[in-house]
């Protein structure tokens, strides 16, 4: 007597034919868990990714009103401000950025270094999915080290950072972090070695953070570094976001809006496209 089922029993039970994709949409599953995995490895060592950050960034805060003065000056868009109150949002979104740049450009690289990339290629994740997970905890991260930093700065006496306008600092706190994510993604499909990667953040991101604002108001500028300032997309991040907290800013908030979201957008397609051709990772 035959033990094999009925034709129609296993024709039934193939439920797709080889070849033919099973997950026609968005891998919720696959994103979710790419996702929460690169949030816990940056949780992991939290002392050294979020507090470690965040105390660096309130020591700047430190130096910089003992050595000027809590209550000097500032004038910002026609309104004058204490430089306490100037500063603390620039820092705050700076640590923001820079933390989102660190952790984008760790999770490729290290992959190619240690011979583990395929972890990252193999699941059934499309590129786009394999990018927002990358790109979601950075952002992750950054909002963990700016939470922790304005919470540090809110304690702190003689510093105000209570938001006139908690959409802007949201929304330029979004852009900027993802802009700072998209460019260590960036950063780590291009770099072979740590080297590289710490040569972008020394001579790239650090230099255009500091001229940006972050400690001084650029219509207090030369002419020509006033320009300079104006073509720092970093300017704009700032600007926005310090608008956020003071009701005023040194540029036109939705000007800066609209050149940030653009850079993310044209950031993100570069991303996407190198990605999907898997240039520099499927060597």
């Amino acid at each position: 007597m035959s033990s094999q089922p009925p034709i129609g029993q296993v024709q039934s039970a193939v439920r797709n034919a080889p070849g033919v994709p099973v997950i026609r949409n968005v891998n919720w599953g696959g994103l979710r868990t790419l996702y929460v995995k690169e949030v816990r490895r940056f949780f992991k060592v939290q002392l050294q990714t979020v507090w470690a950050p965040a105390i660096t960034t309130l020591l700047f805060l430190v130096i910089f009103t003992v050595a000027n003065g809590a209550r000097a000056p500032v004038r910002v868009g026609g309104t004058v401000v204490p430089f306490a109150d100037f500063v603390a949002p620039g820092l705050i979104i700076m640590g923001m950025m820079q933390n989102a740049f660190a952790n984008a450009s760790f999770s490729l690289l290290v992959g190619k270094i240690q011979g583990t990339i395929v972890d990252y290629l193999q699941p059934p994740l499309s590129t786009g999915e394999l990018l927002a997970a990358l790109t979601g905890g950075a952002v992750t991260r950054a909002f963990c080290v700016g939470t922790a930093v304005w919470l540090a700065m809110s304690l702190w006496p003689d510093v105000h950072v209570t938001p006139q306008h908690p959409l802007a600092v949201l929304w330029f706190g979004l852009l900027g972090a993802l802009f700072l994510s998209l460019a260590g993604v960036l950063t780590s499909i291009w770099a072979e070695k740590f080297d590289h990667a710490a040569a972008v953040t020394n001579f790239v991101i650090a230099p255009l953070t500091l001229l940006s604002g972050t400690f001084y108001s650029v219509d207090h500028l030369a002419p020509a570094f006033r320009a300079f300032s104006h073509v720092n997309p970093f300017f704009y991040v700032i600007s926005g976001f310090r608008y956020g907290f003071l009701g005023t800013a040194d540029s036109p908030v939705m000007l800066g809006s609209v050149v940030i979201l653009a850079i993310d957008v044209a950031m993100g397609v570069l991303c996407y496209t190198l990605l999907r051709r898997g240039w520099k990772l499927k060597n």
